[in-house]
């Protein structure tokens, strides 16, 4: 069997299966969630989709966090580009621009990078609460 759905329409369901939305503070919805975890990271600073996942309040939704900032409406308050995998690599699949885009605006924030990886070592926003 073909699989035809597209990453939007993965980043769709996601949306409705996560409750994107709600007005009851249980239900405000996992990817607002998400969101006021990523506005956290301080300029400078990067995070994994693990961490946020486990800032967020359950450390299985790595990829539900790539779902969530893929279709972030506010990149401007959400600064997505702050989330790389646990390895320091930037996404493939950056929403706003590719990667390229990802990797300038890391830089921008004072980021470097190794060998094509954020040097995490360095960069990584520390949450030892959570770790």
């Amino acid at each position: 069997m073909v699989n035809h759905n597209t990453s939007e329409d993965n980043v769709s369901r996601a949306a409705l299966f996560y409750g994107q939305g709600g007005s009851s503070a249980e239900s405000r919805g996992t990817f607002q969630r998400i969101y006021d975890v990523v506005k956290q990271i301080p300029r400078g600073k990067v995070a994994s989709y693990g961490q946020v996942a486990k800032l967020a309040g359950n450390a299985r939704w790595a990829r539900v966090v790539g779902y969530a900032l893929h279709a972030n409406n506010d990149p401007e308050h959400v600064p997505c580009y702050r989330v790389v995998t646990k390895d320091g690599c930037v996404s493939k699949a950056f929403a706003f621009g590719g990667e390229n885009e990802q990797v300038r605006l890391l830089k921008e924030d004072g980021v470097e990078f190794q060998d094509g990886h954020v040097v995490m070592e360095k960069y990584q926003w520390e949450t030892p609460w959570i770790m």
